[in-house]
């Protein structure tokens, strides 16, 4: 399963990045209640962005992360023109994601390593 994700990172990448753009900007007349924390949710998104690209580790890889980090600060300044609510501390949530994406994906990465040097 590594083996996929480090494989199509690219294409999981754009897939996710489209879903949460879609979802973020997307206009409606009252936000759905769903359970959880609107920040939570916010954390949980950009953590799954991050992490195929911090398993991956594709060139330049540290540049995605502020390129990741600039979409989010660009989807909250948009958002109040969709009829959505932006704000500085969905921001926060979603910088906090994407660090602790790549935190689990070094945890993965080490542990699918040990796995294989002790087979």
């Amino acid at each position: 399963m590594i083996n996929l994700i480090k494989s199509y990172w690219l294409f999981i990448t754009i897939a996710l990045m489209a879903i949460i753009a879609t979802l973020s900007l997307w206009p409606v007349a009252s936000l759905p209640q769903v359970p959880g924390s609107d920040k939570t949710h916010h954390f949980i998104a950009y953590g799954a962005l991050m992490f195929p690209v911090a398993l991956a580790r594709p060139k330049h890889w540290l540049w995605i992360v502020i390129v990741f980090a600039c979409f989010s600060g660009a989807i909250e300044l948009i958002q109040p023109y969709v009829n959505r609510w932006g704000e500085w501390l969905d921001m926060a949530a979603n910088v906090t994601g994407l660090v602790c994406g790549i935190i689990l994906a070094k945890i993965v990465d080490y542990f699918s390593l040990y796995k294989e040097n002790k087979s």
